[in-house]
């Protein structure tokens, strides 16, 4: 089946194990009803406000359906931009909305069947009637929830869809899209497709769509960041070596006793070491994909102050821009696992690992039930700014 209707105990409409048995990364599923009588926490206005702002990544797309021309400008746009827009054929798409909004952020809690630290972001898009972006193929795994109006979508579940770009618009767009579903999505029905496939979505009406995507990083891009990580850590000394040169029968040849040593020279550069390799995917899957990380206190607090304001109320909010993960570490060496977040690695027990990188916030009873290293990470990372006190002297004024 390619659509099912969601049940009161499950929202995929079956078991999350099923679900990453049969559609995960293999085929599109419809979820109809997955979040019954959904109301967005958002407005149209309050996207189009937000695209305003500096260090937002917006973009408006414009088509024309009479020359089928597309138009992409990119923002922070000015509030005079969008009063002059038609009430047709356009889209504005916000991406990280998760990190801007509270309401958003809790969405994600709904997919904890899935790894967090695969998840991106929630993109929130907002097409006036007719708005698109086009038929296009993403290399990402996607969960389309409809929280506003009505988008028709059509997909083309086929073995080999043709993936051609059009060579005539700055957007990649399919050349050919050939449909084999078409639906239209109402208010808390869920689209969840897996990478590769073409999908097309048509606002039927002034409608909002919560895209919330994984983190899928190409092998080029793991692999250059290992490779510049292990080229970090290499001692100079480190060389391609020939002690066991014999006179060449040929001066100028490359033979293959030379490629050995070149092999064996790149080989002392390997990760053997299970925890420095998981240290350094952890690090790469922590930090954010644009650079963003939180940013440190201009005037950080002193520890026993803080501690002081923890034990009297106060909590430790994560910011929202930081990501975090942990794994078990292979040796109990500085402790059993290793909690990574914005690219750093910290020491501490299993269970503080655990706690933390499922936290949101960090109370007092929180705190103080964490080891010693556990607690010196914590205020290690509100240093860092990954974490903002929170005494709740401002909602009280």
């Amino acid at each position: 089946m390619i659509e099912v209707h969601a049940t009161s105990k499950h929202f995929l409409g079956m078991p999350a194990a099923e679900f990453l048995r049969d559609y995960w990364q293999k085929k599109p599923l419809l979820v109809r009803n997955a979040f019954p009588g959904y109301q967005s926490p958002l407005q149209p206005e309050d996207l189009a406000g937000l695209a305003c702002e500096d260090g937002v990544l917006a973009r408006l797309i414009e088509h024309d359906a009479t020359s089928d021309g597309w138009r992409v400008r990119h923002g922070p746009f000015a509030e005079a931009d969008f009063p002059g827009l038609p009430d047709h054929d356009w889209t504005l798409l916000v991406q990280d909305m998760d990190k801007w909004d509270a309401d958003l952020r809790a969405l994600l809690d709904r997919f904890d069947f899935l790894p967090r630290w695969r998840i991106d972001d929630v993109m929130v898009s907002f097409a006036a009637t007719g708005g698109s972006v086009g038929a296009h193929v993403d290399q990402y795994d996607v969960f389309l929830l409809q929280a506003q109006g009505h988008r028709r979508w059509q997909i083309d579940a086929s073995d080999t869809p043709p993936l051609a770009f059009r060579d005539d618009v700055e957007l990649k767009l399919l050349r050919t899209f050939n449909p084999s579903h078409d639906w239209v999505l109402a208010p808390g029905d869920m689209l969840y497709l897996p990478p590769g496939v073409p999908h097309h979505g048509i606002a039927q009406d002034p409608c909002l769509t919560f895209s919330v995507g994984m983190r899928a990083p190409a092998v080029a891009e793991l692999l250059g960041d290992y490779v510049d990580a292990l080229a970090a850590d290499a001692p100079d000394a480190l060389r391609y070596a020939d002690p066991d040169l014999s006179p060449p029968k040929d001066a100028n040849e490359i033979d293959d006793a030379a490629m050995q040593r070149v092999v064996e020279a790149l080989r002392q550069l390997r990760m053997d070491d299970p925890d420095r390799f998981g240290d350094w995917f952890g690090g790469f899957v922590t930090t954010y994909r644009s650079a963003v990380q939180p940013a440190a206190d201009d005037t950080p607090r002193p520890r026993i102050e803080v501690e002081w304001d923890l034990g009297h109320g106060a909590i430790l909010q994560r910011h929202p821009w930081s990501r975090m993960a942990w794994r078990r570490a292979s040796s109990t060496k500085n402790g059993a696992a290793r909690l990574y977040a914005g690219g750093q690695a910290h020491a501490m027990p299993v269970r503080d690992a655990q706690r933390l990188a499922a936290a949101n916030e960090v109370d007092g009873l929180l705190y103080d039930s964490l080891s010693a290293p556990g607690r010196d990470v914590v205020f290690a990372l509100l240093e860092g700014g990954h974490y903002r006190l929170d005494t709740g002297e401002d909602d009280e004024e």
